[in-house]
């Protein structure tokens, strides 16, 4: 199934996502042909009953003065999304909501129930943007492209080469599957297995994979990486260095914890620093 309908996840509080971000995603949809829209939320705060606490510090007036800067960056990153959007020719919507900080994430997984894919911009280190991929790849039944606010590489994002992390597990097998639509349009397709770095338990081979992407009309190389003591993290980021990959895709790795999933090594390595754009399926 081709991506037609991609949504884009802005953060507005309390650090925005910088306007420079919006590039990729509006690349990327470019790209695959298709309309990318956006959604951001207006940041409420519950304000607790205390009147002691209200008198000392006013806390009232400082909810509607945080609300009023959160609804001020979605005005200012939708009116940039929009512009730029519209100058691709792949302008599908903008959509505003307001709900409270700790409904966003619930929010937002429940828009990017409704899409294709859902691209989610995020800066190194951990930050609520995490938060919120994370919800998004285990919440939302769809695909996920998590995008560097800065990516190393300059000029605008391609599907030249497009490498793919294989240790023939279900998330990296669905991952293959729902990118599909990237591989078909790739000039180069890398599947990458990394060895030495944990068990990888089957007796199929990586050449069985190619088989069934050149059914597809997706040729492939093969190849194998020794993480060498590194951690996995380490070793994809290298190997896409190396390949020059433009995406890497890759199975969402995590385990629940009550309500709540919790990102595997692989997966929360890479969303916390993603060197290029990583697209994920659980």
């Amino acid at each position: 199934m081709a991506f037609k309908d991609v949504l884009l996840s802005l953060t507005t509080y309390p650090d925005p996502t910088p306007v420079s971000a919006l590039e990729d995603p509006i690349a990327f949809a470019a790209a695959i042909g298709a309309r990318i829209s956006a959604v951001a939320c207006e940041v409420k705060y519950r304000v607790p009953g205390s009147v002691f606490g209200n008198m000392l510090l006013n806390i009232p007036a400082i909810a509607t003065t945080e609300f009023k800067k959160s609804a001020a960056n979605a005005e200012e990153l939708l009116s940039a999304f929009q512009s730029a959007a519209e100058r691709k020719g792949v302008f599908g919507e903008r959509i505003t909501e307001q709900c409270l900080t700790s409904d966003t994430a619930d929010v937002l997984v429940e828009h990017a129930r409704l899409r294709d894919l859902t691209i989610v911009p995020v800066p190194d280190g951990d930050h609520l943007d995490q938060w919120y991929a994370q919800s998004i790849i285990f919440g939302s039944g769809r695909p996920t492209l998590v995008t560097p606010h800065a990516r190393k590489r300059t000029g605008a994002l391609t599907l030249d080469t497009v490498a793919v992390a294989w240790d023939f597990s279900r998330p990296a097998a669905r991952a293959v599957t729902d990118a599909l639509p990237i591989l078909e349009k790739a000039k180069q397709v890398h599947i990458v297995t990394v060895t030495h770095e944990k068990n990888i338990s089957s007796r199929r081979s990586a050449d069985e994979l190619a088989k069934n992407l050149l059914s597809h009309d997706v040729q492939v190389t093969l190849d194998t990486v020794d993480a060498g003591g590194r951690g996995i993290g380490e070793t994809l980021t290298s190997y896409v260095d190396s390949v020059n990959a433009d995406i890497l895709v890759m199975g969402a790795y995590g385990h629940s914890r009550l309500r709540d999933f919790i990102l595997g090594g692989a997966t929360k390595s890479m969303v916390s620093k993603p060197p290029v754009p990583i697209f994920l399926s659980h």
